[in-house]
């Protein structure tokens, strides 16, 4: 008969295996906290060519950013005489101070001519102008323009969308095109 052999682990090997448990466990630490900055970093918000005009507080927080509704203003990038304003509502707390809270889907639009408007030859009759997104999972506020040919005016409107699904909220606004 063989006599059962015990392995037994000396003090130093079982202090080093736990270092090396240690080291492992900060080193996936680390590439999770990575992997969730880039995600961050790709949910920021893809906008056509636009500036904030401004925020106003609608709720106050004691921790984190405070709930506001804030207008940016952006050009039509097919149309460059048409200028167009859009709020929307931004989730203030600690989730939106992180970029982690979803943005209600509050909004208005309100498009006007500022130059003079020329109409392209081949303008589709639905293109998208703008999109900003409001959640890190894929919801974005978009604006639409539809061209209405035959009454020569173009409609601007603003919807939210939603991968599963979006929201009947919308806004419309028109610039009437004159000869």
């Amino acid at each position: 008969m063989h006599p059962r052999t015990r392995t037994v682990r000396p003090r130093a090997v079982a202090v080093a295996a736990t270092r090396d448990d240690t080291l492992s466990s900060v080193l996936f630490a680390s590439v999770v906290l990575l992997l969730l900055l880039g995600m961050l970093a790709l949910a920021a918000p893809a906008r056509a060519d636009d500036s904030e005009v401004g925020c106003v507080t609608t709720e106050w927080k004691l921790l984190g950013a405070n709930h506001q509704v804030c207008v940016f203003a952006f050009q039509d990038p097919r149309i460059p005489g048409v200028s167009c304003f859009i709020s929307q509502a931004k989730t203030g707390g600690i989730s939106g101070s992180l970029g982690l809270a979803e943005d209600p889907s509050n909004f208005s639009v309100s498009c006007s001519q500022t130059g003079t408007i020329v109409i392209p030859d081949k303008l589709p009759a639905k293109e998208n102008v703008f999109k900003e997104s409001t959640s890190v999972f894929f919801k974005a506020t978009r604006v639409t323009r539809l061209w209405d040919k035959e009454r020569n005016t173009l409609v601007y409107l603003a919807v939210s969308r939603k991968i599963i699904d979006g929201s009947p909220y919308n806004s419309v606004s028109t610039v009437p095109v004159r000869p």
